[in-house]
């Protein structure tokens, strides 16, 4: 995954093995509320070890 923080304040993601594909936008407040979803282990289930 690759992120960029646009002029207008959003963060783009995209897959990083596929940069000429689209880019998903969010707002600043929905990147923070994944964050805290990672380091608080709410996606560990998706994974090998989870």
């Amino acid at each position: 995954m690759e992120f960029a923080k646009l002029p207008g304040g959003e963060v783009a993601v995209r897959n990083s093995r596929h940069p000429d594909g689209p880019a998903l936008v969010y707002t600043i407040a929905e990147i923070e509320a994944m964050l805290l979803g990672v380091k608080d282990g709410e996606f560990d289930h998706l994974t090998a070890g989870g």
